[in-house]
Order: structure tokens, then sequence, then C-alpha cells
């Protein structure tokens, strides 16, 4: 569909162009711009970049566009043509039963290089576990690889084996990358064209539970996520962690001190919150706190808590206690609308 800018009561088309007339190269312009933004061509699912042009194999002279993982444990992997979309789908298939076994530690490894190339002192594996909600233990990746093809152009080919392998139980998305052009400005319309946007929520919701169930079985560690109802507001497959604070911030909003909500949950105590004098923002408050404590915090702005003159920071550690701290929490019963909390999708 052609792009429009609406000017008063007109419409005026805004040129299409090609990558290519834009003078703009596939790795180093698109692939750049991709990987700065990648949740543009990953709608509705919160992936992270892990490596860029991997090709960590034995014997093969291939690399992946950008790998990356989503919040589900799932590798990704990403390939862009900055113009037609031909072989792409067989290439990628290539590329995804290549890193199908990855382990953990390989990935820390890749993308720690990563992280190198981008001058970034941060630390891989705890990276790859903030992103996943994973504090400690072991972590494995589901058997599944998803794939993204994202392009300006997908023929007739390219579409009908993508719709036939997604029948098969993968999961492969195709992205229309369209550039245009509005008085010099280099304008992107991205569109996902497989699945169809309308018609894929139920069945990434449906992929996604399985995916959580498989982890959950083939793993001792607890995956599970959450539905909270507090009154009327409701907040979908919150990892535990999550729960953990936002049963927090509303005890907080119904009155609830700091020291009260350290004194239910006696085993963690003052290691409860990380707070300081004033009301801070997140970069004052990252100047008065430890290094490790600015990882293992809540320290966004719109998740600290300004009280008495102080800045709180909820911590992130919990462990396997933490649906027993929940219900201590809960159980301080300041009064307001009914709090329930149920495994999601149960």
């Amino acid at each position: 569909m052609p792009l429009y800018e609406m000017t008063g009561d007109n419409l005026t088309r805004v040129t299409a162009r090609t990558f290519t007339e834009f003078g703009l190269t596939e790795r180093q312009n698109l692939q750049r711009a991709i990987r700065a933004s990648i949740d543009a061509i990953t709608p509705g699912v919160r992936t992270m970049v892990l490596a860029e042009e991997f090709g960590d194999w034995v014997g093969v002279n291939r690399r992946i566009d950008l790998l990356c993982l989503d919040e589900d444990a799932n590798l990704v992997v990403v390939e862009l043509k900055r113009e037609s979309a031909t072989h792409m789908e067989l290439q990628a298939l290539r590329y995804a039963a290549m890193i199908s076994t990855m382990r953990f530690e390989q990935a820390v490894q890749a993308h720690a290089k990563y992280l190198k190339s981008l001058g970034s002192q941060d630390d891989a594996e705890q990276s790859i576990r903030d992103f996943l909600d994973i504090e400690e233990g072991s972590v494995d990746f589901n058997d599944k690889v998803r794939i993204v093809l994202a392009a300006s152009e997908f023929n007739s080919e390219v579409t009908t084996s993508v719709l036939w392998l997604n029948e098969q139980g993968l999961d492969i998305r195709c992205v229309q990358l369209r550039p245009h052009d509005l008085d010099g400005k280099v304008l992107v319309d991205i569109q996902q064209i497989i699945p169809l946007p309308e018609a894929a929520s139920y069945q990434v919701a449906l992929r996604e539970k399985a995916n959580e169930q498989t982890v959950a079985r083939a793993d001792s560690r607890d995956m599970t996520r959450y539905d909270l109802t507090i009154g009327d507001r409701k907040f979908e497959r919150l990892p535990k962690r999550r729960l953990m604070y936002e049963v927090t911030a509303e005890m907080i909003r119904r009155g609830v001190s700091p020291e009260q909500l350290m004194a239910a949950v006696p085993w963690k105590g003052s290691s409860m919150f990380v707070q300081a004098e004033g009301t801070l923002k997140q970069a004052e408050l990252i100047g008065s706190i430890l290094p490790y404590q600015i990882k293992r915090s809540y320290i966004d702005d719109e998740d600290l808590f300004h009280i008495g003159g102080k800045t709180y920071a909820l911590t992130r550690m919990w462990g396997e206690r933490t649906l027993e701290a929940i219900e201590a929490i809960m159980s301080l019963g300041p009064g307001g609308s009914e709090i329930h909390f149920k495994p999601y999708g149960s």
C-alpha cells in the first residue's frame, strides 16, 4: 500500500524508493539500524540482540545477520535483505538448524564479543539473565528456533514456503521494509505480512504457552508467569519478581511503609530495598549505590518509590521464596481493592 502524508485536507503520496537508490547498504546501514531498534521487526515479542554476523561454527563459511533471543528463551535468527528476499528462507533454515544446539555458555561468549564490538563494558551473562528474568542457576534455551525475515519485497516462492513451514510448527515471520523519501528524509514503512497481525496474536499466545510448559517440564527451574488483578487493573504474564514489584508498589500506595514491608519478609530484611536520601531520579540514584545493586534493583524512574524524603528501589533478587514473600506482604492487609494472582493460563 502507498504511504501518504496528510497536509490539511489533502493526502499527498510519499515517493517510494529503494534502499539502493538511497545509497544505503545492507550491512552498514540497514543492519545497524535494525540491531539498534530490534523491536521494530519483532512486534509483540520482546527481543534482544545476542550477536551480529554470527558465524562461530567449524567448516562452514556462513554468518547470521543478527542472532537474537526473545523473552521466552527462544533463539531467533534474523536475516535481512535490502531488496528482494529470494531464497532467504532456505538460508535462514540452515542457520536455525546450526544454532539449535547452542548452549547458554556459547551464547554468553557470543554476546560478550558483540558487546565488546559496541564498546560496551556490560557483563554478557548478567545482561542475558536480566533479560530473561533468571537470577541464578542453569539457563536452557527452548528447542525451537524462531526466524524473522526482513526485506523490501517477498516473492510468491518465499511466502508460499513460509506459510507451509509455519503450518508444520515452525515460527517464521516475514517483515516488509519499504523506504520512502519525504523531503530528503528516509521513512521506512515496516509491516509484518506473515503471519498477518490480525491472525497472529492467538497463534503466538498458544505457542508461547506451549514453550513455557515445555521449559517447565524440561527443567527444574520455575519459569511460571502470573496474571495479577488489583481491583479493575489487570497485569498479564508477569515473571515472579515483577509480580513481587507490582504487589509491593500497591502496598506502598495503600500506606504501608518500607519498614513494615521489610518486617514482613525478615529473611530479606534491609536487603529488600536499596535506599538513598533525597527524592532522586535514576541517574542520581546510580551515583549513590554500589555497582552490583544497579543490576539487581528496579531503578528505572517509574519504578522508584519516594517516601519520607528518601528514595527506595526494590530488589530484583528473591529466589525460591518469592511467592512466600508476596503472600506475607499481602497479609499486611490495608484496605483497598482486592488483590488476586494466579499462574498465567490457569
